[in-house]
């Protein structure tokens, strides 16, 4: 399975930038024209910037690109970086005499990794969110990259993924940088949480183990990080179909569904786990479509979450190959 993705929606790119010497990223989702977008968190210790405007009573609803960074609090600068290019490009809202660029933006935790931490007086990540921005693509690289880069899981490296759907014409797509405090792994074998909604052998098909561990349901965690804000997995659900600022926050409940089906234990007072919905509204939804929408985006951040982690396990596996 390729360590690339072909982005299968009109309007979108996702780009990475990284820091090697600090070992943390950011990733951002650029749209072309500002998306419909909402926000759902369910992990205990979540650290966002500009979300609460994405509520559906509130008057904006719409990014211009939205922003997961590593870096933990200090990753929330990234999005000032995005901001930055994309007010070169005169992108924002109008508001004369200035243009307000929308990005939301939503950290994890990688702080306890191998990495320099001691940057000066400010931290890497204004500089990787305008990096990140500037060089986005329709062609994604996962594993260990962008806001993954950093990343951990209590058994396997962290890891952008990616995957998508199609529901007749409409296009479903999400992306996750995991860094859970519990694992994608049923309990210590190679076989993914995730395994029963995998397409074309995207982590390995490698199916459930045979006999089923006697121990699956023992959480394993990481060491010494069950504690709050310490870890995170983030997700990006895109769609092309029209949604309204209530619908998008629906199908981001929904999609949390995934993170469960991918990750155990999950949701936890150690994580902050979040989903934001995008929508580029080029393709008009019936309500059986919407309902369908709601339950791929669980089944595709599932995917994402394996592919991500799958992939790093594979860069890391050849690493440590002998020559």
């Amino acid at each position: 399975m390729s360590s690339t993705y072909s982005i299968p929606i009109e309007g979108v790119r996702i780009g990475h930038a990284i820091d090697a010497e600090v070992v943390t990223g950011t990733s951002t989702c650029l749209f072309d024209e500002p998306a419909t977008t909402a926000i759902h968190i369910a992990g205990g210790a979540p650290g966002t910037r500009d979300t609460e405007l994405l509520s559906p009573e509130f008057t904006v609803g719409a990014a211009d690109a939205i922003v997961l960074s590593g870096g933990s609090a200090f990753g929330l600068d990234a999005a000032g970086g995005a901001q930055a290019w994309l007010k070169e490009q005169n992108r924002g809202i109008e508001l004369e005499p200035v243009r307000i660029p929308i990005v939301p933006c939503a950290i994890l935790f990688d702080m306890r990794n191998d990495g320099n931490k001691n940057w000066g007086r400010f931290s890497p990540s204004q500089n990787l969110g305008y990096q990140a921005t500037e060089t986005s693509s329709t062609e994604v690289r996962l594993g260990k990259q962008g806001a993954a880069y950093g990343a951990s899981t209590a058994s396997t490296p962290g890891g952008f993924g990616a995957a998508h759907i199609k529901i007749d014409d409409i296009s479903v797509m999400a992306f996750a940088a995991v860094n859970a405090v519990g694992s994608p792994l049923i309990a210590d074998t190679k076989h993914f949480w995730a395994a029963p909604f995998e397409r074309n052998n995207e982590y390995g098909g490698r199916g459930f183990p045979n006999p089923w561990p006697a121990d699956a349901d023992t959480p394993r965690t990481k060491a010494g990080q069950r504690v709050a804000g310490a870890n995170t997995t983030l997700a990006i659900v895109v769609t092309d179909a029209v949604l309204t600022p209530s619908q998008a926050k629906r199908i981001a409940m929904a999609s949390h569904d995934g993170f469960a089906r991918a990750l155990y234990p999950v949701h936890t007072s150690a994580d902050g786990d979040l989903t934001f919905v995008a929508s580029t509204g080029r393709k008009t939804v019936t309500d059986d479509q919407l309902i369908d929408i709601g339950i791929q985006a669980a089944n595709v951040v599932s995917r994402a979450i394996a592919r991500g982690v799958y992939v790093s396990m594979q860069e890391e596996s050849k690493q440590e190959a002998p020559n």
